[in-house]
């Protein structure tokens, strides 16, 4: 595969390579650990770590993703009253004020990852660096950037274009 096609594909989708298997860890863990409890009358604390971590990552990607997909919660009764081109320049507007609040908590998240790093602080159970789980929080917001920063431009060129703004796909019809 040329660099060009794997670069598009990740684009694509790649919260959906990361979410997968850290939905599929959470399920096997979590379905692990009632059968210990209930069949053997023992559980371990490393796998509520684990569940627990992997649930983290699986929201801040999810925000990506649902930044991508224009699929965050919005009341959007306003918008229908607006021109095109009106509901055009307000999601540019707010993804533009979003990009903001991301780049200062990206900025403030970091703090703990070095505390932590610093400090060699590491999970009750797993023994594992504590940082590793806490750029999480870093890590979400800086993919939120990028997609925000694609909606922008997706925007931007919808705009010159002509076309029809893209609200994102609806959860219910």
């Amino acid at each position: 595969m040329q660099l060009k096609k794997i670069i598009k594909e990740i684009d694509k989708n790649g919260e959906r390579y990361l979410l997968l298997p850290l939905y599929t860890m959470i399920v096997v863990t979590i379905s692990m650990e009632v059968v210990r409890r209930s069949l053997l009358s023992y559980s371990s604390i490393w796998a509520e770590e684990v569940a627990r971590y992997a649930f983290i990552y699986v929201a801040w990607i999810g925000s990506s993703l649902a930044i991508k997909e224009r699929a965050h919660i919005r009341i959007d009764l306003i918008l229908s009253y607006l021109s095109n081109r009106n509901r055009i320049l307000l999601f540019i507007f707010g993804d533009i004020f979003t990009i903001i609040l991301a780049v200062l908590a990206f900025y403030w998240s970091m703090e703990s990852v070095i505390t932590s790093i610093h400090y060699g602080s590491v999970t009750h159970g797993l023994r594992i660096s504590q940082a590793f789980f806490l750029a999480a929080v870093p890590l979400g917001f800086a993919m939120m950037v990028v997609r925000l920063v694609q909606s922008i431009q997706r925007d931007w060129n919808d705009l010159k274009a002509g076309r029809p703004v893209f609200e994102g796909n609806k959860l219910f019809d």
